[in-house]
């Protein structure tokens, strides 16, 4: 593998963890009805567990309410049940047609919770892309003890991994601050 390579390989698997922060914040339920709340609760539809968002149309018509319409009518009662065994918190209320999730608005309490929940996802977004740099130095500094590599392109490119790790973990510190502020 070449120093560029393992650059832009080490780039991916850090862009990756950014997104995988940023995917795990937004289920994260603040104050605001947002469909990744519920998109990911699977259901048990006809004995398989099936993802919520393959089995109804997800909506949010105001701030505060999250609308489940689901294309089988059969599978409503289905639907609520693993609502309320989801780690949401919202009480679903069913009309026979679809099922409405009013979102309450957030205690200071469970907004403290919530704020811990956040760094401590934030903080494990910064180790994994630590670990992305960690173990590419690794690599760069094993290519240029095998000879493969001259001492400046390696220094050049520690320097690079360094400025792609600051890149990067601001890119999960500003998603922690923008979704702290969506809690408030």
């Amino acid at each position: 593998m070449t120093i560029k390579e393992i650059i832009h390989d080490t780039d991916t698997k850090m862009k990756k963890t950014v997104d995988n922060t940023q995917r795990e914040f937004s289920t994260i339920r603040t104050g605001r009805a947002s469909t990744a709340i519920v998109e990911s609760i699977k259901v048990d539809y006809y004995g398989a567990s099936t993802p919520l968002r393959q089995l109804a149309a997800i909506s949010t018509p105001d701030a505060r309410l999250i609308v489940i319409q689901p294309w089988d009518k059969n599978a409503l009662a289905d639907i609520e049940k693993s609502v309320l065994k989801s780690d949401i918190g919202i009480m679903p209320t069913n009309d026979g047609k679809v099922i409405r999730l009013a979102v309450p608005p957030l205690t200071s309490e469970r907004k403290g919770e919530l704020d811990k929940i956040l760094k401590k996802i934030a903080e494990e977004g910064r180790v994994s892309i630590r670990t992305c740099r960690h173990s590419a130095i690794e690599h760069i500094k094993k290519l240029e003890k095998d000879k493969t590599a001259a001492e400046d392109d390696s220094f050049r490119a520690q320097e690079e991994i360094q400025k792609l790790t600051d890149k990067h973990i601001k890119e999960i510190e500003t998603a922690l601050a923008a979704k702290e502020k969506e809690m408030l």
